[in-house]
């Protein structure tokens, strides 16, 4: 069986960035193997950013740490970085609990209110 590859490079769109599903149990052999994971996506899409989907992690503990620690630091030295979906509100503030900062997806930006949300107004106000 022959396969016709078309001439030039391959199409890959930079603006849609790769995700790497994570479930648990992740063992430590398998940190090595999701860092190598991490680098292909970021050189294979040119997006510099790789999304982590973590619902299925469950729990949080600090090997969940040690894990997203090690995959944002192998992404920051292929020179892009990981962007978590769906983590759990524990999870969150165990890593702002340890001092680590990630991206989410899907979060409202700072100082831009939630969609769906009104402002009150005081009555006699003029409107903006």
């Amino acid at each position: 069986m022959n396969c016709r590859c078309p001439p030039g490079l391959p199409v890959v769109d930079a603006m849609t960035p790769a995700v790497l599903v994570l479930v648990r149990p992740v063992t430590r052999d398998q940190v090595m193997g999701l860092s190598d994971d991490v680098r292909a996506l970021l050189d294979a899409t040119g997006a510099g950013v790789v999304v982590c989907d973590v619902a299925g992690l469950g729990p949080p503990g600090l090997g969940v740490v040690d894990l997203l620690a090690r995959l944002q630091l192998a992404a920051r030295r292929a020179g892009g970085r990981i962007r978590l979906r769906d983590p759990d509100p524990a999870l969150h503030a165990l890593l702002d609990l340890v001092g680590l900062r990630f991206e989410l997806e899907r979060q409202a930006e700072q100082r831009e209110p939630a969609l769906g949300v009104e402002e009150e107004v005081e009555p006699g106000e003029p409107a903006v």
